[in-house]
Parts: C-alpha cells; structure tokens; sequence
C-alpha cells in the first residue's frame, strides 16, 4: 500500500523559497533555468527571462566584449597572441577561457537567442581558424572536446557543421568512447572527452533534428559511462578519481558525476526514456554533497583567465551548482514513487504561484 506523504512543513517551506529567492536573484542566465526547470513556470515567464540574457548580467557582459570579426579575444580556442611558452601556459597555471570557443559555449549554455549574434557564424567562417592546424572554425580540428562545443555552436547558430558531426562516430574508439589525445595514440577513451562528446551531440541532435548514425554515436558513449556508473573503473570497480566528486562552475570540459548526470536528465527528457537504474550511485553523491542549508558549494575551479567571474569563490554556495543538483534530482525522484521526495517537490512548486 503507498504511503500518504507527509504535509510540507512550515520551516520546509520557508527553506525552499528562501533558496528560489536566491538564485531567482542573481541572474536571468541562471534565473530562467529556475523557473523553467523547478517552478514549472508558464512559458512565457521563463522566455521573457530568458530574453534578458542579452541585455543583462553576465550575458550582456560577454556579448559587449565580443570582437568585430565575430571572436573574442582574437583567437578560436586561445586568444590571440598568447604564448606557449610563457609562464600562462606553464602546468598548473590553466588555461585563458577567454576565446571563442568558451564565449560561445557560455552563451549558448546560459540560453542566449542565437538571433542576437547575427552574422558571428559567417563572420566566425571568414576570420576564425583553429590554433592547432589553422583550419577554418566550422571544420573542427582534432581534439575531441573542442569539436564538440564547436558542433554544438554550429547547430546552434545555424552554420553548416555536418561534416564535423560525421567526425564523431568516425572517431569513436573501440570501447565505445572518445579520448582527446587519440591523435597521440590514446586507444581507450576518458571520461572526460566522452562526456562531452555526447553532450555536443546531444545539442546537436535537438537543434537540427540529428540522424540514426548520430544517435547510435551518442547513446554508444552514454553506455560507455553508464557501465562505469559515472564514478568507478570498469576493470577494477576502483574509483575513478576524487573529481569525479567535486563540483565546479562554470563547467568547461572536466568531468563531475553532476556534469554527468545534467547530461543524462537532458538525453533522457529528450529521448523519452526512465534515468537509468545505474546513475543511482552518483545521484546519491550529489544528495549526499547538500548542505545543512540546502545549497551546494563550490569546488577549486579551472585556473586561468577569464573575463569576469561568474560564480562564487571555492568553498561559497553556489547558486548554480544548486540549480543544477537540485534539477537532477527532482528529475531521478520524479521518476519513482517516493513519498519523500513529494514533500521536497511541494515545497518548490508552491513557489510558482507566488
């Protein structure tokens, strides 16, 4: 027999409006996402919110920097100038995250009207080319993760990237992921690169439509993770690495069991199908990292420059990692009969009629 759950306490109550307050206020990048993907907003509240990414906060601050040929920074994946050999890009040191490839990435991730770039496509085809073999933008170049963002930017803003979607699945390694340092000889495939590989595909196939091909690509990198659980070695059942536990925003390339799991809440709503029964234990990681105060914090964060911060230092709650933990939980709950997890939802949803 089920059972009747629990009525929301008061104190649970004023908890979760507290926190829908929070990140309500600090952004429309971050603010829209809330009311779209927590507060079952109406549509047109959370795309007018939407709409102000290009007039306010971190959205406007990035599209105001944006060069005149359509980079940033002056260069695809590194701004222009940079030196290789100078103490920027000594170990340790990051990496800039102020080119082309990031500010995109940013923009699209944060829900930007791709109307609003215009002609940065076309602009992007004539003026930008790859540091690595200076090839023109569309056409990729050959590391994993950087063609996935660039494939996920063309399906975005219209440019013809067909011919780097055929990339992936000529690229995909035996184990059926993807490793960024194949063209060094690489045979089994990182986590890493296979995430956002599939995410890149992912973005790809919901902007154009995709094709079988596509999709047996991606879903053959998601099984890839998927027997690993996110978080363990297939060979040994060890655990991969401590970052698979530690969460960061921005999240640019690194892998998290979160990042992970925001993927595969996205491919499921997407695809039509149930969370698979093995995200559980990296869903219980991301339950367990709540706070006393029902955020999330922030982990050390990639190094290197940027042009303004857009999250909380290390060791702060974040409200972004806390839209995102929290949207992937209410997706895997969602999706079981759990009394529990009712009162949690109640307490966010009646915020949407405030």
């Amino acid at each position: 027999m089920r059972v009747s759950p629990e009525p929301v306490s008061v104190a649970r109550m004023e908890a979760a409006h507290r926190i829908l307050d929070w990140m309500l206020a600090t952004d429309p990048a971050l603010a829209w996402q809330v009311e779209r993907d927590l507060l079952d907003a109406p549509e047109e509240r959370w795309r007018a919110t939407r709409a102000r990414v290009a007039t306010d906060g971190v959205g406007a601050r990035l599209l105001a920097v944006q060069d005149a040929d359509g980079q940033w920074a002056g260069g695809s994946f590194f701004p222009a100038g940079f030196d290789f050999e100078g103490p920027e890009a000594a170990p340790g040191a990051g990496q800039p995250w102020t080119a082309t490839s990031w500010s995109l990435k940013a923009l699209r991730e944060w829900g930007l009207d791709a109307r609003v770039l215009g002609d940065t496509a076309e602009r992007l085809a004539a003026a930008s080319r790859w540091d690595y073999n200076g090839e023109p933008y569309w056409q990729g170049e050959v590391d994993v993760c950087i063609n996935a963002a660039t494939l996920a930017a063309g399906g975005w803003l219209g440019a013809d990237v067909a011919a780097l979607a055929r990339w992936f699945p000529e690229h995909r390694l035996a184990d059926g992921g993807w490793n960024c340092e194949w063209v060094e000889g690489a045979t089994v495939s990182s986590v890493h690169s296979t995430l956002n590989a599939v995410k890149g595909l992912l973005d790809y196939e919901i902007a154009t439509g995709g094709d079988d091909d596509l999709r047996a690509a991606r879903h053959a990198g998601e099984e890839y993770l998927l027997e690993r659980h996110l978080l363990r070695r297939l060979s040994t059942g060890e655990p991969i690495a401590d970052w698979t536990t530690q969460f960061v925003y921005p999240i640019r390339w690194r892998f998290s069991a979160l990042a992970a799991l925001d993927h595969f809440r996205a491919a499921s709503l997407h695809d039509g199908t149930p969370p698979d029964a093995r995200l559980a234990d990296a869903v219980a990681i991301v339950r367990a990292a709540r706070q006393p105060d029902g955020t999330w914090l922030q982990h050390d964060r990639e190094k290197g420059r940027v042009w303004f911060d857009i999250d909380v230092p290390p060791g702060e709650p974040s409200p972004w990692l806390t839209m995102i933990a929290l949207r992937v939980l209410r997706w895997w709950d969602d999706a079981r009969p759990n009394p529990a997890k009712t009162v949690l939802a109640d307490g966010w949803r009646s915020h949407a009629a405030d």
